[in-house]
């Protein structure tokens, strides 16, 4: 009996807590409804991607505190803090596999999102989030690639530069003569460290708020309530407080996973670079493009990229039709399906490819 009340007793006081807190956070404003479908791993990609990112911020946090983002001493300071100071071996390579997961998750987020039709109305303006968001992923990845200042870093950097001079004046802030007395490595770090986070930050939130505003969307193959943009009223559901456990479950996993990647494939440092050579392949991420660009030139990453990105802007505009699931959606299915064809078949084209030399190094 004694124990009885005390535990009452103690629920009692964090329930006043978690009153006091909610009064002024408005955190049970998460508790809205989240429809049964969705709590499955494939409809919570987005949220193990943005669970991707927190280790990475943290990760990150660490590793900036050794890194030396000037030219003359990059390299250096990155081969320092993998042998030098005691754990930051793991914690880069925790960071570096952190970014290949958040890639890898966020595409078949934007996958998953496509092949059953989750940007239709009136969800397209959190379409248009996503794939912003994943523009910045990529564009985290290169920089990230550029801040190592090895031969691999120092090639990317190159392609960065000459395809921004193929922009003209809409490329000059990735060109060295934006700011011709800050290094630009120097300016891709403050990329990197802050004005990517923060903007996948901002658009992070935007996106959750979003979903709030428009709910889950209802599953393809599912009846749908009377407007046919929702789950049916009489599907099951539970609060997004308890989606978000399951997300922190698979994220622990996926946590487990990444730190047992960092200690058996710990990602490699090249020494610093050597001007005047083009002798590395890109990371794989970057495959497709660079498959392109053996093609076409320096023209074939500008061209290959942005037609990616037009075509994913274009999807909830041309695509009118109320329907979400695939068996009614063939046109849509075959061009989703044969643009990963496409970027499978050059990505996988780049294993068997001797670059060509393009750069003007």
């Amino acid at each position: 009996m004694v124990t009885t009340r005390a535990s009452a007793h103690s629920e009692g006081r964090l329930r006043k807590a978690v009153d006091v807190i909610d009064e002024r956070l408005g955190i049970r404003a998460l508790e809205y409804p989240v429809p049964e479908h969705a709590n499955n791993l494939a409809w919570s990609l987005g949220g193990i991607t943005a669970f991707a990112f927190g280790l990475l911020i943290v990760t990150g946090i660490l590793l900036v505190q050794f890194y030396s983002p000037v030219p003359e001493a990059a390299n250096h300071s990155v081969r320092d803090m993998v042998t030098d100071v005691w754990g930051m071996r793991l914690v880069r390579a925790l960071h570096f596999w952190a970014a290949q997961a958040m890639y890898v998750t966020a595409a078949l987020h934007l996958l998953r999102v496509y092949f059953t039709g989750s940007y239709k109305r009136p969800r397209e303006g959190n379409w248009l989030v996503g794939v912003a968001m994943f523009a910045l992923v990529i564009l985290g990845l290169f920089t990230g690639t550029v801040l190592k200042w090895d031969q691999e870093g120092f090639e990317a950097l190159g392609h960065n530069v000459e395809v921004a001079d193929l922009l003209g004046g809409v490329g000059i802030w990735f060109s060295p003569d934006f700011a011709s007395r800050v290094p630009i490595l120097v300016r891709l770090y403050g990329a990197h460290v802050v004005i990517i986070p923060g903007l996948i930050l901002v658009l992070l939130t935007l996106h959750g708020l979003l979903v709030k505003r428009h709910r889950i969307s209802p599953h393809p193959d599912l009846p749908t309530d009377t407007t046919g943009d929702q789950a049916p009223t009489d599907e099951p559901t539970e609060p997004f407080t308890h989606h978000l456990r399951r997300i922190g479950a698979f994220g622990l996993a996926l946590t487990g996973l990444l730190g047992v990647l960092a200690v058996l494939a710990p990602p490699a440092v090249g020494p610093p670079p050597v001007a005047g050579l083009e002798i590395t392949k890109p990371p794989w991420n970057f495959w497709w493009m660079f498959t392109l660009e053996d093609w076409m030139g320096l023209s074939g990453i500008l061209y290959g990229g942005g037609a990616l990105f037009l075509l994913l802007a274009l999807v909830p505009f041309v695509d009118r039709n109320r329907n979400r699931s695939w068996r009614r959606r063939r046109v849509a299915m075959t061009l989703g399906l044969l643009v990963v064809l496409a970027l499978a078949t050059l990505t996988v084209l780049m294993l068997f490819t001797t670059p060509e030399t393009h750069l003007g190094m």
